[in-house]
């Protein structure tokens, strides 16, 4: 810009001694000016960014931005652009760890809540045998046992809290194998036909399936989640009710499995959150029905560790339907096959 400034100075000069014409002072000054008017927008677009980019280096945010890292550019129009993404990209950020706080405060909550009851019905017999309630035989005897039970239910809630670490980390394998869907549900249909005896819920196929039907995944882990799906039939379904299990063609390589009942069904807006750790319906009465809180997350994570797809349905006073898809096995053959998740 001094050199431009100098040289303008300097024809002036030899103009007004009369060294040269008037020509060449007007071709000069056409020549110079604008080029000294680029030369010096060029240099305040520059000044202006380094200034804008030295703020937010200031601040150490900078890291993660969309401000370019290259050379600096001249053009206010991307520079803008850059700086409004890059606010955008903050506001996005700052908005998500707002969500996993909130998140991570609802965990330790109902962890800590999960873990303290038990604690508590343990330490509360203990201290009551310890007072003098051990020399009576029968009271020690039932009190023993209720603190049995108490630690029995820290063990459950702690091995599904491991258990969903493990998956939710990728640190369990997954053991593949063909299998028949049906002969399987009907295996948990006999386990839990005294549970459902005494609420008088009929466990039931939707149909006769005088064929069986061959998927290929982990059979203990999918035993896992249509156990708790028909726990859950059970738990919040009505007396002399019915949980129906169908098994459907869904596309060629694959089966959705259905457990629907009758119960007492789901508000819609707890749908969203029902796969959350912990999460419950009914915050008080549920808790009296025992479990860990844990058991449809778990679900979740055992059915998106095969690839497929997990759905859910359901309507107040009418009923729920949880649905998962399989893969079909491609042969009857037993081959087992090991995949890390």
């Amino acid at each position: 810009m001094v050199t431009f400034t100098f040289i303008s100075l300097l024809v002036l000069f030899l103009y007004l001694l009369g060294k040269v014409d008037w020509i060449i002072v007007t071709i000069s000054a056409l020549l110079l000016f604008p080029v000294a008017f680029i030369v010096m927008q060029i240099r305040i677009e520059r000044f202006i960014y380094r200034r804008i980019k030295k703020i937010y280096d200031d601040v150490a945010m900078l890291e993660t931005s969309s401000i370019t890292t290259g050379p600096i550019t001249t053009d206010m129009k991307t520079l803008t652009e850059e700086i409004g993404k890059f606010a955008k990209d903050k506001r996005v950020e700052i908005d998500t760890l707002k969500i996993r706080e909130e998140y991570r405060k609802d965990f330790l909550g109902n962890v800590s809540h999960e873990l303290k009851t038990p604690l508590f019905t343990v330490q509360g017999y203990i201290e009551t045998l310890l007072d003098g309630a051990m020399d009576d035989k029968n009271v020690r005897k039932k009190y023993l046992q209720r603190a049995n039970k108490g630690v029995d239910r820290l063990i459950y809630i702690v091995k599904d809290l491991d258990l969903i670490t493990k998956l939710e980390v990728g640190d369990l394998n997954l053991k593949k194998e063909a299998f028949d869907i049906i002969e399987l549900i009907q295996n948990v249909f006999d386990l839990l036909e005294m549970k459902s005896a005494k609420k008088k819920i009929i466990l039931t196929f939707d149909m006769e399936y005088d064929e069986p039907i061959m998927v290929f995944a982990d059979k203990e882990k999918i035993q896992q989640v249509l156990t708790n799906f028909l726990v859950n039939s059970i738990k919040y379904g009505h007396t002399n009710g019915t949980t129906e299990v169908s098994v459907e063609n869904l596309i060629k390589n694959k089966v959705i499995v259905r457990v629907t009942d009758n119960g007492e069904g789901i508000p819609k807006q707890h749908i969203p959150r029902l796969f959350e750790r912990f999460y419950r319906v009914d915050k008080s009465g549920s808790r009296s029905e025992g479990g860990s809180g844990l058991g449809l997350a778990i679900v979740k994570h055992i059915v998106e560790a095969h690839g497929e797809k997990i759905y859910v349905e359901s309507e107040i006073d009418v009923g729920s339907e949880f649905s998962f898809t399989l893969e079909k096995a491609e042969d009857t053959s037993t081959t087992t096959t090991s995949t890390k998740i």
